[in-house]
Parts: structure tokens; C-alpha cells; sequence
């Protein structure tokens, strides 16, 4: 039995269970108490790290235990941003990223070493090597703009990919500042940084991406994917530094690298940003606020004045680069001012430059002092000007990140993209809930708060409990699964004589949009194929049908292929099913391949250019729907492939969908694919069949007609 007289509580403290317990408070109730002044979360932990910090109350040191963790919460910072990234919008920009890593770099570096020379009297080394902190830049703010679900605009993008660039360049100049002192530069040096860092792209971009599709074919347990996705973290960030660069740049490049394996939407997905959010990012925060000593402002006239250099360069050398990007690319205001905010803030890359140039000794003083390459001014300055920036940075991205979320919602009120979007998933088989959860949580639009429907229709004869056991636990699998993603899932349980009657019955009554089926178990080539339920379901259903067939789960797919049948762009649903098919493009970040006549191609070329943000698709013609066997060569295992079919009777159906039972069951058996019936004007198909059944009556008796008067002898028939 341990008594209160046994516990220490001497300063700082040192029982495992109070320190960790007083830093979970401070997570909890610190940005509870900074957002009632109208102060961004992050500065609360800052300020809550110097408070208890050993230059505040002494509470706590910044032991092993808390770099550790901040080192995660750095590395995980970046991980998440190359995660998050909309790879689409980030191939788009990558020229911007480009120029902005330039200008970001280039910038503060040559203010910087006009400042250090002339204002500071430092050396030239000195002087290149302090420049370069001002050139770094850490993505501190990055979660203000995933909270306000604006992290995939153009500027966030263009801001991250510049980050790298910057980093790696100020990076390279530390390598050849010390290598220089050190006598270890040469060709030599370069040759072996270039060579390693060239293995290790290859092995982030090449063999993670393997391992990943691999590990996510084979393991669905939630546990064992994030535990995965840590490893891969690390692992790719202890394979920079062994390359000679910092782990910051191995912990983005493995996110850019495992990016398609996530889905925004997915549960992993979740959970990464929640342990994040929870624990990992806020300890980051409280380390560097730990890292502050105001001490350094009293010790005379030296610090105040390196400290003032070193955050009016740091400051003016970001802005001038933001402002730079803006008129070369003809950004807004807001974009200006979101590049300034996140490339503002200094803190992990900054340390690691202060810290080698303030442990590079060149020589000693009469009195036995070390002479530094950057003296200890520079290393107090460098913690205040990391409060200056990360303070700074953080009200202007919390600012503007507000402004464009507003104006993003505005703009969604106005104009929304599906008004009254209900998808309604069709539980019949537990082994397929997941597979089809995860489609309709990728159909969804990402910011659409609308729920997800799930029914399960029971006989009404079967009251076996083994039978309503099932059902619940569907139904608790599929609630669970959304859940996940923070979405939500409604259980529609209905009991009916014939269970096509209670789905089309449901559809109507909740005025569903979108109908998700699995495809039946028992499929086989003929008649059968959909199944009665399902045939019953498309010739009684107008709305916009997805049977679905899951090989593979969604995160391991490396294409979309979409085949589309001629004259599918005169079918009412068109537009629908295609933004549909967009979303689940953006979502996985995956690849599109459209296989059309030419003029829907056109047609869907002019729906993608008018889409807010388009996405780049590979566009090929194919007019010949009887060769639909060429699929069989084009579509590969890892490839989700969607065949856009019609229901019998309208304007784009094709005798040729008669064979597709028989194509997808004898060629397609390892593919995953996703059978699309455009949604239709409710009544069209019977008017459509009617107007067939007139037109063949018509013709028969025209050829009728024709051959009485090549045939006169024979006996009339039909009206003349």
C-alpha cells in the first residue's frame, strides 16, 4: 500500500503518473479556457508549456519522455499533411509548389545574410547558416486547416508542397556550413548525399507502396492498420536520416507515398487524425513551449538585439515570399495571407539548425570560453523568435482559415452540389456490410452531412432467431463502420412477404437517390445472374442503382476504369451518376480511365471542365459496345472497374447487356466492379416499352403489307 507521505512531489516532478496525468489536463482544459479569449488552441499549449516548463514554474523538465513525444508529434504533423494532400490539386500545383519553394527559400536566405553581416557583424558561414533557419519553416498551424476542412484547397497544397523544398535546401546548406568546418566536404560528399538520397526515394515511392497494398489485402483489422501505418512513419523517417536528411521529409514522403491506401472518408483514417488531435500534436506543442526561457530578455542588450533581427527577418522574409507567389500566380488576398500564416512558423528544421551551428566549436577565448559558429544569442533568440512566429502564425491561419470556410459555405448554400442526396445501402450478407459501407461513405459528398440509410428486410415467415440475430449484427456492423468515419448510419429494419417489395417500398418512402446492392452469392452466367430480387428492384426502381462485387477492399485499388455504352449522355441520370463517379475519384485519389462513344466523351469532358475543381482523367474512345471483351485485357486485378449499363427499354441500352452475365462471371471473376444503372424519370421505362411495343406492331404490319403486294396471289392479311 503506497501512502501519501510516500509520493514525491518535489519540483519538478518526477512520478510518471503525475506528470502524465497533469499533461492530459492541460490537453483537455487549455484550449477550452484560450478559446474563450478568442486565442487559437495551439498558442493555450504553447503558453501552458512555458508556464510549467523549467523556465516557468519548473513543474516539469523537458526529459527524454517529452522529446520523445515530441518528436512523434512533429513527425506526425507532417505525416498527416502528406496524407491529407489532394494529390489531384497537388499535381496541378506542383509547378506553384515549386516556385514557392523557391522564392521561400531564396527570400529570407538573402535578407537574412544582409541582417547577420551588416547588422550583426557575423561572419559569412555564420551568417549563410543563420539565414538558412529563417528559410525553414514547420507546418505548426496544418491542423487549424484540417479543423476548419479546408486542408485540400489550393493554398494549403502549394504551401506544403513548398515545405519540403525549402526545408531539403536550408538542410543541404547546414550539411555544407559544418561540413566545412569539419574538413569532410567534398565531391565525395555530395556524391554519397545524392546517391543515398536517391535510394531512398525509391525505396518510400517503389516498396512502401507494395507493402501497403499488400498489408491492406491481408489484414482488415482495425488495430493492426494503424499500428502498420506508425511503422511505415518512422521506419521512412529513420530512412532519411540514414540518407543524410532529416526525418521530417521521411515522415512526408511516407504520407505522399501510403496516400491512396487511406481514403479521406475512411475509418483509419479517423483514428490517425484523433490519436494525432488527442495526444501526440498537443505534446509537440507543450515541448517547444518548454523550449522558451524569457529570461534571455534581461541579459542585456546583445540578446534583445539578435532576437529582434532574427524575428523581423524571419517575419518580412516569409511575407515577401507569400507575397511574391501571389503576383506571380495572381492568388487572392486570402491565399496570400493562408501561404504567409502556415510558412511562418519555425520549429522543428529551426532547431536542428541553431543547435549543430551552436555545437560547431571554432575555437576558445583567453579565458577558456568556447568560440561558437552561432553563439548562445543566437540560440536565446531562436526560442523567442520560434514564440514570435508560431504565435504569429497561428492567429493568421486561425483568421483566414474561418474566412474561407465561411465563404465555402456560403458558396455550398447557394449552390449545392446534390440538394436532397439520400443513399440507402441493402444489407444481406454480413460478410459484404463493410465493402458496401465503404462505398456509400465514398459516394457521399466529403462535405455533405446527411446520413447514410441501411436496411435489412426480413421475411416476415422466417422469425427463426438465428435469422433476426444476423440482421442485428449487420446492422450493428454497418453503424459501427460509419462511426467510424464520424458518419452516421440510419438502421431501417422492415419485415415484408416479399423483400424486393421492401426495398423498393423504402426507396420511396425516404425518397432515396442512390441504392447500393451487393451482388448476390449464388451468381451464375444466365438469366440469373442479378437474381430475382435484384431484376425485381431495376424494373420497379427509378433511382440510381450500384451493384456492387468487392474482390479487394477499396484502399488497395491502383485505377477506375469506367465503361460507358453509347448515347448514355440523353439519359436523365447522366450528370448524377458522373459526379458520383468524381467523388469516388477525389476520395481514393486514384486514377480515371472513361472508355466512351466520342461524343459522350465530349459531353463528359464539359461536365469535368465545369466542375468546380476538375479532376484529371484519361478519356478513350471506344464506339464498339460488342467488343466488350477488350476489358477483359484493359481492366487488371487491382483496377475497380464500373460498367455504366441501362435498364431495358431506354435510350442507352444495348442488346449486348444481355451477355454481360456471362462476360463478368466467365472473365471478370477476380475483378471488383461496380454494375451503374443511371437514375430515371419515374414512369419513363413503361412509356418507353409501351412506345417500342407500338413501333414493332407498326413494322410487322408494314412488312406484312409489303408482302401481300409482292405476293398478290396469296390471301390478305392486315390493314391496308
Amino acid at each position: 500500500m503506497i501512502l501519501l507521505s510516500d509520493l514525491n512531489f518535489e519540483l519538478p516532478l518526477r512520478n510518471p503518473v503525475i506528470i502524465f496525468s497533469l499533461v492530459l489536463f492541460i490537453i483537455l482544459f487549455s484550449p477550452i479556457l484560450f478559446n474563450k479569449i478568442k486565442v487559437p488552441p495551439i498558442i493555450g499549449l504553447i503558453v501552458a508549456g512555458i508556464i510549467i516548463g523549467p523556465y516557468g514554474l519548473n513543474l516539469l523538465l523537458r526529459d527524454s519522455s517529452i522529446v520523445l513525444f515530441g518528436t512523434v508529434g512533429l513527425l506526425y504533423i507532417m505525416f498527416t499533411a502528406g496524407l491529407e494532400i489532394d494529390l489531384e490539386e497537388f499535381k496541378k500545383n506542383q509547378f506553384k509548389s515549386l516556385v514557392f519553394g523557391i522564392y521561400t527559400f531564396l527570400t529570407p536566405m538573402a535578407i537574412g545574410i544582409v541582417a547577420a553581416y551588416y547588422i550583426l557583424d557575423f561572419s559569412i558561414p555564420a551568417a549563410i547558416l543563420l539565414s538558412s533557419m529563417f528559410a525553414t519553416h514547420t507546418l505548426l498551424a496544418y491542423p487549424i486547416t484540417s479543423r476548419y476542412g479546408i486542408n485540400r484547397i489550393r493554398a494549403v497544397t502549394l504551401t506544403i508542397g513548398g515545405t519540403i523544398i525549402t526545408d531539403v535546401l536550408a538542410l543541404l546548406v547546414l550539411a555544407a556550413i559544418v561540413g566545412m568546418y569539419k574538413g569532410d566536404i567534398s565531391s565525395a560528399f555530395w556524391i554519397r548525399l545524392g546517391v543515398s538520397s536517391i535510394i531512398f526515394a525509391a525505396i518510400i515511392f517503389f516498396v512502401f507502396p507494395l507493402i501497403a497494398r499488400w498489408f491492406f489485402k491481408k489484414f482488415d483489422d482495425n488495430i493492426s492498420q494503424y499500428i502498420f501505418v506508425l511503422a511505415i512513419v518512422f521506419l521512412g523517417s529513420f530512412l532519411a536520416e540514414v540518407a543524410g536528411l532529416e526525418a521530417i521529409i521521411g515522415a512526408f514522403l511516407s504520407g505522399l507515398a501510403i496516400n491512396r491506401f487511406i481514403p479521406h472518408t475512411s475509418p483509419l483514417m479517423n483514428r490517425i487524425d484523433f490519436v494525432g488531435n488527442a495526444l501526440f500534436i498537443p505534446f509537440f506543442l507543450i515541448s517547444v513551449g518548454m523550449l522558451v526561457d524569457f529570461s534571455v530578455l534581461f541579459n542585456g542588450f546583445g540578446a534583445l538585439k539578435v532576437a529582434a533581427v532574427m524575428i523581423v527577418m524571419a517575419v518580412t522574409g516569409k511575407f515577401l515570399a507569400a507575397w511574391f507567389t501571389q503576383k506571380t500566380f495572381n492568388l487572392s488576398n486570402d491565399e496570400r495571407q493562408m501561404i504567409f500564416g502556415l510558412s511562418n512558423a519555425r520549429v522543428g528544421a529551426t532547431l536542428a539548425v541553431v543547435l549543430v551551428g551552436y555545437n560547431v566549436i571554432l575555437g576558445e577565448t583567453p579565458s577558456g570560453e568556447p568560440i561558437r559558429l552561432l553563439s548562445e544569442d543566437v540560440l536565446n533568440g531562436t526560442i523567442l523568435m520560434i514564440l514570435v512566429t508560431c504565435t504569429l502564425s497561428s492567429f493568421t491561419v486561425e483568421k483566414v482559415s474561418r474566412k474561407i470556410a465561411l465563404e465555402e459555405s456560403t458558396k455550398q448554400d447557394e449552390d449545392p452540389d446534390e440538394p436532397g442526396e439520400k443513399i440507402l445501402i441493402s444489407l444481406a450478407y454480413p460478410d459484404t456490410v463493410n465493402d458496401l459501407v465503404d462505398l456509400a461513405l465514398l459516394i457521399k459528398p466529403h462535405k455533405s452531412k446527411a446520413p447514410i440509410y441501411a436496411l435489412h428486410v426480413r421475411d416476415e415467415q422466417d422469425t427463426s432467431e438465428n435469422n433476426q440475430a444476423t440482421g442485428k449484427k449487420m446492422m450493428e456492423k454497418a453503424i459501427n463502420q460509419a462511426a467510424a468515419t464520424d458518419n452516421t448510419v440510419v438502421p431501417l429494419n422492415r419485415f415484408d412477404l416479399n423483400i424486393s417489395n421492401g426495398i423498393i417500398y423504402t426507396v420511396k418512402e425516404h425518397r432515396i437517390t442512390d441504392l447500393i446492392i451487393g451482388l448476390h452469392h449464388l451468381t451464375h452466367a444466365g438469366d440469373g445472374f442479378f437474381g430475382p430480387l435484384t431484376e425485381s428492384i431495376l424494373e420497379r426502381t427509378p433511382e440510381t442503382i450500384y451493384i456492387y462485387k468487392a474482390a479487394q477492399p477499396i484502399n488497395t485499388f491502383k485505377r477506375i476504369v469506367v465503361a460507358v455504352p453509347p448515347q448514355a449522355e440523353y439519359e436523365h441520370g447522366f450528370g448524377h451518376w458522373f459526379r458520383r463517379i468524381q467523388t469516388i475519384a477525389r476520395g481514393t485519389g486514384l486514377p480515371l480511365f472513361m472508355y466512351a462513344p466520342a461524343t459522350t466523351l465530349k459531353k463528359l469532358q464539359q461536365l469535368n471542365e465545369g466542375d468546380k475543381s476538375p479532376l484529371s482523367i484519361v478519356y478513350e474512345p471506344f464506339e464498339n459496345w460488342e467488343e466488350f471483351l477488350i476489358f477483359s485485357r484493359e481492366v487488371k486485378p487491382d483496377d475497380l472497374f464500373i460498367i455504366i449499363s441501362s435498364r431495358r427499354g431506354h435510350l442507352s441500352y444495348h442488346t449486348e447487356a444481355e451477355k454481360l452475365p456471362y462476360y463478368l462471371t466467365k472473365y471478370f471473376l477476380q475483378n471488383s466492379y461496380i454494375i451503374l444503372f443511371p437514375e430515371q424519370p419515374d414512369g419513363l421505362a413503361d412509356a418507353n416499352l409501351k412506345q417500342l411495343e407500338e413501333n414493332a406492331e407498326l413494322i410487322d404490319k408494314a412488312g406484312q403489307y409489303v408482302r401481300n403486294i409482292l405476293n398478290p396471289g396469296q390471301p390478305r392479311t392486315g390493314n391496308t
